[in-house]
């Protein structure tokens, strides 16, 4: 579900809890024991255990540096000696669409690289494994977001699934479609790039016990190869698209300490929007010499949302007021991961590309999973693409005010574009 849209979600919450007679009145559902405090660095997933990264701690980081020294020894490492593309993709909701057209029409015009590293958050997530595998794939990316719409992503519960239970909708319906191209097959493929060509596929969940980010790498998931690890890596796509409150979390049985518990996994997109890879990993790479062996290093980061400002009137009652400030909270989250992804590329001698959805697209979005604003969207960013995407190579209110630096990138949309189209023509 689209976050620039929660608060509509949030309001209905809120009422609903006052309707109730309390925040109190609403229902608690059973649950295993949370890792407690102390041992939240400890938690570790049966037969499983260093599928993830725990990046808020020093052994978090340290355990991804160690992987990266492993990879690096692969005899069949890299694929280019001098080049490196990185591929990051922010949560969005429907508007992924704009990611999935954007990859599409960037294979039609037969200039995309092969990633070394994806990254996903949320609807990023949902594309990253097809991103990952490449071109063979985009028949996915198409079907997913033009051939789908709400009935195939949740069925709304309403107040009863808020009060009564963990969320306003069931996502049963997502993890179907999920459970339909995350196969056994699909995982020996992943596998095989991470362990043999040290390809990265990294996808963000939310411990919200914890309050923390989750990086898991789902490449040396998909290499465990049993069929836990199958229904985990389902499971944790499912968690990164959980916007609390209106999906419901998965729960995501560990242990510790020799005992039990539970995590509780949601949208990654509540601690992040977007990443590229922890901040502090560079660094300590840096010091214990692993670094990059590449001379050419660019990271691609796709925004599924736009980033100049949304007016509105604000109705004078609190509701309205709260879900509007949800809706810039998120907003501002968002631009600020942008920034940070930018400043940690300058640092570390990366080229920085960014890619967002313009003002110009004023398709309505009646409804969320709404399939007509789908296409368009898919069709708007895959047209760009195929002509020459002009990726911005600074975030929109870095060295210009955010709105015109966002009507510059428009109107460098326009000329690619009509240059694309006189091309076509004269070649007919």
């Amino acid at each position: 579900m689209r976050k620039s849209r929660f608060s509509r979600l949030f309001n209905q919450l809120l009422l609903g809890c006052l309707v109730a007679g309390s925040l109190t009145a609403c229902s608690t559902l059973d649950r295993k024991n949370a890792v407690p405090q102390d041992l939240t660095t400890q938690s570790y997933i049966e037969g499983m255990p260093d599928v993830r990264y725990k990046i808020w701690s020093r052994s978090g980081i340290q355990a991804m540096v160690d992987d990266m020294r492993l990879g690096q020894q692969k005899p069949e490492a890299y694929l280019d000696p001098d080049n490196a593309s990185y591929l990051a993709l922010s949560g969005g909701g429907d508007n992924g669409a704009f990611g999935a057209g954007l990859l599409t029409g960037w294979t039609e015009r037969g200039d995309r690289p092969v990633f070394s590293l994806v990254t996903g958050v949320s609807t990023g997530a949902m594309i990253a494994p097809f991103a990952y595998l490449g071109s063979d794939y985009d028949y996915v990316l198409k079907k997913t977001f033009t051939d789908v719409d709400q009935k195939d992503i949740f069925i709304e519960l309403g107040l009863t699934g808020a009060l009564f239970g963990d969320a306003f909708a069931d996502t049963s319906p997502l993890y179907k479609l999920i459970s339909e191209f995350i196969t056994p097959e699909l995982l020996q493929k992943i596998a095989f790039e991470y362990t043999v060509r040290n390809r990265w596929l990294v996808v963000a969940t939310t411990n919200l016990d914890a309050g923390v980010p989750v990086m898991w790498n789902m490449g040396k998931l998909a290499a465990v190869g049993t069929p836990e690890s199958l229904q985990l890596f389902r499971k944790i796509l499912l968690a990164s698209a959980a916007i609390p409150g209106a999906f419901p979390p998965v729960m995501i049985d560990v242990m510790a300490d020799g005992k039990h518990y539970q995590e509780m996994n949601v949208d990654g997109g509540a601690a992040t929007e977007l990443f590229l890879y922890p901040t502090a990993l560079s660094e300590m790479a840096l010091k214990e010499g692993v670094v990059s062996r590449f001379k050419n290093r660019q990271a691609y980061i796709i925004r599924n949302a736009r980033l100049d400002s949304d007016w509105r009137q604000v109705e004078r009652n609190t509701l309205s007021i709260m879900g509007r400030a949800v809706d810039q909270l998120i907003q501002s989250q968002g631009g600020g991961d942008i920034y940070r992804t930018y400043l940690v590329t300058q640092r570390d001698g990366v080229h920085f590309n960014l890619a967002y959805i313009g003002p110009d697209f004023k398709v309505p979005h009646k409804k969320e999973f709404d399939r007509q604003y789908m296409n368009a969207l898919f069709d708007y960013a895959r047209n760009l693409s195929r002509a020459g995407y002009p990726w911005a190579h600074t975030p929109p209110g870095y060295d210009l005010p955010v709105n015109e630096a966002v009507n510059m990138q428009v109107q460098r949309q326009k000329l690619v574009l009509k240059r694309y189209r006189l091309q076509q023509k004269a070649s007919q």
